[in-house]
Order: structure tokens, then sequence, then C-alpha cells
């Protein structure tokens, strides 16, 4: 009898909404109005505070600008995905159209109405998106000045030019109220790809060596095989792939025919959000559709291409999950949450930037949508490579607990050097490349000028200071505890380290979300041949590369849902609230690599043994076979 009233008053509860949720959210109040207050700008604060100021922007200069509105009735919407996923409720697999999703959890008409109508009062012409969560808007340098009560500048910062507006922007307080966070009135963007490419050539020869390898080679290393054999292919689904560089379409098929697969035809898709971008960053783009598209040969891929801004990347995302056609996404850019700002990683200030992607992606669960993101490549210390301190950090938009993030191993390979060092990974451990250490020190290296480059490679994974840790990872063995390999010792403000030569072995609690989630090969020395051709004149100059990180793995964890989906009668839908249940199974489709020692770190985090899941390679590697009959029969 509970159990029946609750899913009738839950049924009520979202009847109710969607009747109320076109109604005014206030009424206009005159005084109100005017009164402007701050509204957070989304942006590092490190960047605006140490930037180099040199003059005003020109009044007449073009400005796009995303106004990203904060999401209504977000705990029912938390409890709606839960749902949807729960083979034991009313609701699952019941997922929501995106018209439904705006009625319900997106802002209340009355707002957009009032903030599109406000910056009409300043000619900015603006875009709503169906989600009802983002407004882009496009006008004049001065323009904004006056809608916003802010001073565009010219600035720069470690080599970039762009534009900032220092202090933050404002609004009259009725609006202010509803707008979770304004981008772009800074132009700068530390947002990178994730793909790492093979940085030292050794020859392969009869005693072994690195491994380049095919989308076959992954078929057989996570028995994938099984699932075509049963008619699996991909038909009629739709990967998405949200990226900030172009591509040339015509490496991928050359790609895909070099290797023998039987792909369909006129497949891709390229949409340029905001006019899209250029072509930095181009093998990243490439990878990811080459990848995702060989495992499921007869899915289309749809490519969403925004420019290097925050305000681009969220409309990449929106554009994405706002068509609802692909029912699984993977994104391979990011950056630290050191990156995002000192003061939210010090919890001193509302985490708004991060915010804006995690209701994004709430958005993504509720449409049934499986959302895959890289865990990054600098091991435990995400922040190295873009902010060039030594914390312990993970990636972000990776971050958020409504994406599947994607770790990375290293498979078994064994090879002398030419310098007579001998590399001998046994057995597939957690990508760190501690085990080359000896190799880069024979290279001499070991210098802080070669650390970043090669000493701190590996699989991103540990602990989010932004986001609390899931309700589906509560309860699992080895979250929210960690044993760690500790071989460098930072400086007291994290701007240097200092290698130890004794590693030591530690253990600890933590909090907040676990990263990654899962975990495939992405080290480049066991890595997968990427087909490319020149950026300047597209066509010439092709071959292949050997590429590697955990933006291989976020891809291909796509292409294998599609995979799964096109054999499945509904949508797969979120991972995580599934797969953390199925990790508690004797039958488990994961195997998790729990050793502890130097040879199974991400360059900190190692694994425990008996543990579930551990911050080097989360819930472990994946069996699809075993994985895909969990999907079709969760219950059992």
């Amino acid at each position: 009898m509970l159990k029946n009233w609750c899913k009738m008053m839950f049924a009520v509860a979202l009847s109710f909404l969607l009747i109320f949720a076109s109604l005014p959210a206030f009424a206009a109040n005159r005084n109100n109005d005017q009164q402007k207050t701050p509204v957070t700008q989304g942006t590092s604060s490190t960047v605006l505070k140490q930037a180099d100021y040199f003059g005003d922007l020109p009044d007449s200069t073009p400005v796009s600008v995303d106004i990203v509105l904060k999401m209504q009735n977000e705990h029912l919407l938390q409890s709606y995905i839960d749902r949807s996923v729960n083979p034991s409720s009313a609701y699952y697999h019941k997922y929501l159209s995106t018209d439904q999703f705006s009625k319900l959890f997106g802002a209340p008409n009355a707002t957009i109405r009032s903030l599109t109508r406000y910056l009409k009062h300043y000619n900015i012409s603006t875009k709503v998106y169906k989600n009802h969560l983002v407004i882009s808007a496009n006008g004049t340098a001065g323009d904004f000045n006056r809608a916003f009560s802010v001073n565009l500048q010219k600035a720069k910062f470690r080599g970039h030019t762009f534009h900032a507006a220092k202090k933050g922007p404002k609004l009259p307080r009725i609006m202010a109220r509803q707008v979770l966070a304004i981008l772009g009135l800074t132009n700068y963007s530390a947002l990178t790809p994730r793909a790492v490419k093979r940085p030292l050539k050794m020859t392969a020869n009869a005693s072994g060596g690195p491994l380049n390898l095919d989308p076959s080679d992954l078929i057989k290393q996570y028995n994938v095989g099984p699932l075509y054999a049963k008619g699996a292919n991909g038909s009629g689904q739709t990967i998405g792939i949200v990226t900030l560089a172009d591509f040339n379409t015509d490496d991928a098929y050359n790609f895909w025919k070099q290797e023998g697969i039987d792909v369909k035809s006129d497949r891709i898709h390229k949409q340029l959000v905001d006019g899209g971008s250029n072509w930095d960053g181009y093998e990243e783009t490439t990878l990811d559709v080459e990848q995702s598209g060989a495992l499921a040969p007869q899915a289309d891929v749809n490519v969403y291409i925004g420019p290097n801004t925050d305000a681009g990347f969220v409309n990449a995302f929106a554009t994405a999950i706002d068509d609802n056609k692909a029912s699984q996404i993977s994104v391979s850019w990011g950056l630290s949450e050191t990156a995002i700002s000192t003061a939210v990683n010090d919890q001193t200030e509302d985490p708004s930037y991060a915010l804006v992607y995690n209701q994004l992606f709430e958005q993504a669960a509720a449409q049934g949508i499986s959302m895959f993101a890289s865990a990054g490549d600098s091991g435990a210390y995400d922040a190295s490579r873009d902010v060039g301190s030594f914390n312990l950090a993970v990636d972000n938009p990776a971050d958020s607990p409504y994406i599947t993030v994607a770790g990375g191993t290293t498979l078994p390979w064994s090879y002398t050097t030419r310098t007579g060092v001998q590399v001998n990974v046994s057995s597939e451990r957690a990508w760190g490349w501690n085990y080359l250490y000896p190799y880069f020190d024979s290279l001499g290296l070991n210098t802080p000028t070669g650390w970043a480059n090669y000493y701190f490679v590996g699989g991103g994974g540990g602990f989010s200071q932004l986001f609390a840790t899931p309700n589906y990872q509560r309860g699992i063995s080895g979250v929210n505890r960690f044993t760690a390999v500790q071989q460098w010792q930072p400086s007291t403000d994290f701007g240097s380290v200092t290698p130890l030569s004794d590693p030591k072995l530690v253990t600890g609690r933590s909090s907040g979300r676990n990263m990654p989630d899962v975990s495939l090969n992405a080290d480049p020395y066991t890595g997968y041949k990427v087909f490319l051709s020149d950026p300047d004149a597209p066509g010439t100059n092709s071959g292949y590369s050997t590429f590697g990180g955990t933006s291989v793995v976020s891809p291909q964890l796509a292409g294998l849902t599609a995979l799964m989906n096109s054999n499945q009668t509904s949508r797969i839908g979120f991972w995580n609230s599934q797969i953390y249940r199925f990790a508690k199974q004797k039958n488990s489709p994961f195997h998790p690599l729990n050793t502890t020692g130097t040879e199974n770190t991400n360059l900190y985090f190692t694994g425990t043994k008996g543990t579930i899941y551990n911050q080097g390679t989360g819930l472990g590697t994946i069996d699809f076979t075993s994985l895909a009959n969990h999907f079709e029969n969760p219950s059992r």
C-alpha cells in the first residue's frame, strides 16, 4: 500500500508541475527591478585577478554571452532520474522529452520573458534554448556594458589575449535571483582536449614493444564479440560528440575503410554551434569520431562543434541534449577543478561554473541519454597541466555526478629500450607513467621541465571538491577510502614538487564525488591507431598516428553503448545508478584492479585488496557482453 501511495503522490506532483510550470514565477515589481545585484560570472577568479588589462574593449565589438538560468524543482528531477533507471519503479525507462523537461524543470516562462525583454531594451538579441536553462545573447560590448553594469576590457593572461570584465555583472534583483551564471563576458578559455600522442618513439622488435591497436583489439580485450554475434551493430542509434575543434570527415571514412569496417554511408553529421570552431585540437575530434563509429558501425555520428569558450562549450552541450537524437554523448575536453577557481576549491564560493554543466547532464539523464566524459590525463594531479600546480585534483565537467567518467589503464607489454631499460607490464594496471620513470630518467628528462610532459601523465582520478559523494556510490567498498603510493612531495603552495627516493604507502579517507567510474585501456604506449590528414590541407599528408588518453575511452564507451542500445527495446539511460548496483552482484560485469602498489597507480591512488572500487580505475574494466546482459535483465 505504501509503495502504491508513493507512486501516486509522485505522479500527482509531476502533474501539478506540468500545470503550473508555465505560470508566472513572480509579479513585476518596478522598484525591485531597478535594484541591481551581482550575478556570478562562472569564470576563474584567478584569471580575472591576475590578468593584465590594457584598455577598454571598443563599444562596437560583437560579444556573445550565455545567461544560464537556475533549474526548478531539482530535487524532484533527481528523484525522477533515479526512478527512470530503477527496474522496480513504475517510471522505469519512461524518459522525458525535451519539451516535458522544460515545462517541469526549466525556468518559468515569466523569467524567460522578463530577461529577453530586458536585454532587448539594450539592443541585445536572444535565442532561448528549448530546455529553458540557457539564453544565448548577442550584442556589442557597449550593449553589454550598459545591460550588466560592467566594463569590458582587453586583457592578457598566460600568453592569451582576450576580453574580460574584471568586476562581475549585475542584473535587476528580481531577475538575478533566477540566474545561475553569466558566461562569455570573458572569452578566455582553459579548456583543452584529453588526447595524448605517444611522445617518444620506440621501435618494436622480436622481444616486444609498444602496442598499436585497432578497434578489433578492444573487441577481443573486453569481450564485445558476442554482441555482434547476436546482431548488434548500432542500427537505429545516433552517437553524439561534443567538441571544440573542427575536423576532416574523410579521415574517419578512410579509417573505417582501411580497418575493414563496413559502416553506414553518409553517417557523419556536423552541427556548427555558434559558428563552430577552428582546427586547433582536430586530432581529438577525429579520434572521437573514428573510435566511437568503429564500434557501432551502423550508427549515425552527430558532431556538435562549438567555439572554444565557456559559452561555446555550454551551447554545444545544450544543443546536443536539446536535440535528443543521440542516446549516448561523449566529451573529451575539460579543465581541472583547480583551474575553475581557487575560491571554489576552498569551498568559499558557490561552484556555479560546474553547476552549469551539471544541470545540463541532469537534463540528459532525465531524457535517457548516456553521457560520458574523460577523466583527464595527468593522473591524480589534474591541475599540473593547465594550472601548473601539484595538488591532488580532478577534471571538470567529468566531476558531475550525472556523467559517467572514463578512466584509463595500461595493457600488458614489454620492451628493452635502447638505453638498456627493461619495461615490463605483466598485467593490465592503472595507467600511470611511473612504470616508465626509469626510462625517462635514462634520457635525462627528470627535471622540472620534463615532469609535466612525461612524469605527470596517467588516468585521472580522485575526489571532487565541488560535488558531494552521490547516493549511488555510497555503501560501495573503497568509496571515500583510499590507498595511495606517494612518490612526490608537493611544496607548501603546490607550485612545485620533489620526487621521493622511497615511495610511501598511505591510506586515508576523503569525501566528494569519487572518480573515475570505469576504465579501459588509455595508455599511448598501448594505444590506438588514428588516421589523420594535414589540417591546413585536408586529405594530404595523411597517415596513422598512435594516440591514447582517457579521451579515447570516452568515445569508445559511447560507441559501445550505441551497440548495446541497438539490441535494447528502450534507451539504457544514465549508467551510474545502474552500474554501481551491478558491481555489488556476484556476477558483476566489472573487474576491479585492486592490486596495491606502485605497479597499479595513477601516480597516487592505487588498489585496495578486496574492494569493489578504487580512485585509480573506479569499478575497473568491463566485460561488455556481461554488462549488456545486466542492462537487459537488471533484476537478476
